[in-house]
């Protein structure tokens, strides 16, 4: 990476969300809650499945949102404090995540066998002490009031340097981004193997939990890439953003699903070398019952079609290539979630209907909704950090 002069003018207007996306957004939430209060009556294992899905993919996506805020802090990297905010928008979806984690624990009994009692004392007495409700629960509130409370401070502390600049806001967020990064490293990994992987109490895999992380980070920079490309061509804002911050971005994105094709295949090669029942009951799953095709397009369409796509230069800096490209991540992230929840239900027969899509569309309006509010009522750039000019200068030279 290289520098170059800026020529385009900067300009910077106050945020106001088209009525439609608007409409959208509140019409989504109606239909999941529609879907909700349906399904707590009439279908519980399946509102209960397809909500554990939507939950944990929109929990992912803030989540990634935060530590790629936190590790450019760590980094110190000038590239991307253009284009941070729009991250920091996404990290606004925290409180929900608290309240729909809370929210979640009516259907524990419903989706875990170690909620029933009388399910939980057949366990080793090892998985019973971990697997206390009681213990599961606090754990996950732990983590969501935790990403909600460092998110406050370092997202806190770049809005309050909006106002008057002081340099000691950056130096603070570095530090307490070092806490996040180590807070979320344990978390996380006790987050995703608590909710996703204890849906089969007998099974267990030791990077399960950087699986995870693998496609939270993914998925998160797919979506900063679709908002950078709408910002770029909107009124609200520009100069701040340009195509060589996208390119970056795009970067990362190639990157990322380098990363979780790399996690992905680890743990599967490891599981079949060993070939011990306990672990290979996983993928056994995944290969009945028309799961084969699914698994199979988790491959193709979240690492060989990005990563060929990504491969070019050009590609990058495409704006409906990246935006192709980024969709593509993403219903792949929620079809990766689906293929980590299903095969446990259902007698290992894919299902999909009314309820993923009303469920899903729920959480996709409360996210919607979240990031509206904060892109209104703050700047969309961090005009006031010191490293602005790094990002208004920032040239990609490879």
């Amino acid at each position: 990476m290289g520098s170059s002069h800026h020529s385009q003018e900067l300009k910077l207007n106050k945020f106001e969300a088209p009525q439609a996306l608007k409409s959208a957004t509140y019409s989504f939430i109606v239909l999941g809650l529609i879907t909700l209060i349906i399904g707590i009556f009439k279908n519980p294992e399946r509102l209960w499945t397809s909500y554990l899905t939507a939950f944990f993919f929109f929990a992912a996506l803030a989540c990634g949102a935060m530590f790629f805020i936190a590790f450019n802090h760590v980094a110190k990297a000038g590239w991307s404090v253009s284009v941070r905010r729009f991250a920091e928008a996404m990290t606004s979806y925290f409180p929900v995540m608290l309240i729909s984690s809370l929210v979640l624990i009516v259907g524990f009994k419903t989706l875990y066998a170690w909620a029933r009692p009388e399910e939980l004392h057949h366990m080793a007495n090892s998985k019973q002490i971990y697997l206390q409700p009681w213990f599961v629960i606090t754990r996950m509130l732990i983590f969501c009031l935790g990403s909600w409370f460092f998110a406050k401070k370092i997202v806190g502390n770049s809005l309050k340097q909006d106002a008057n600049g002081e340099h000691a806001f950056t130096h603070a967020n570095l530090k307490t981004s070092i806490g996040y990064i180590a807070f979320f490293a344990i978390f996380f990994t006790l987050f995703s193997i608590d909710l996703m992987m204890s849906l089969l109490p007998t099974w267990f895999s030791t990077i399960y939990g950087i699986y995870c992380f693998a496609g939270a980070l993914q998925s998160a920079v797919a979506a900063l890439a679709i908002i950078i490309v709408w910002m770029r061509n909107s009124p609200w804002i520009s100069g701040y953003v340009n195509e060589e911050h996208q390119h970056d971005v795009g970067k990362f994105l190639k990157g990322f699903t380098v990363f979780w094709a790399y996690i992905a295949f680890s743990q599967f090669v490891l599981i079949w070398y060993a070939n011990i029942p306990e672990e290979t009951e996983f993928y056994i799953l995944r290969s009945l019952n028309g799961w084969t095709p699914i698994s199979f397009a988790l491959l193709i369409f979240r690492f060989v079609v990005p990563f060929l796509v990504l491969l070019p230069r050009a590609s990058k800096r495409n704006n409906t290539i990246l935006v192709s490209t980024a969709i593509l991540v993403l219903v792949m992230q929620y079809v990766d979630m689906y293929w980590l929840v299903y095969p446990n239900f259902y007698d290992g027969v894919p299902q999909f209907g009314f309820w993923e899509i009303g469920i899903f569309l729920g959480f996709a309006g409360l996210f919607l909704m979240t990031m509206i509010q904060f892109m209104s009522k703050n700047k969309l750039v961090a005009v006031n950090d010191p490293r602005m000019h790094e990002a208004l200068k920032h040239h990609v030279t490879y």
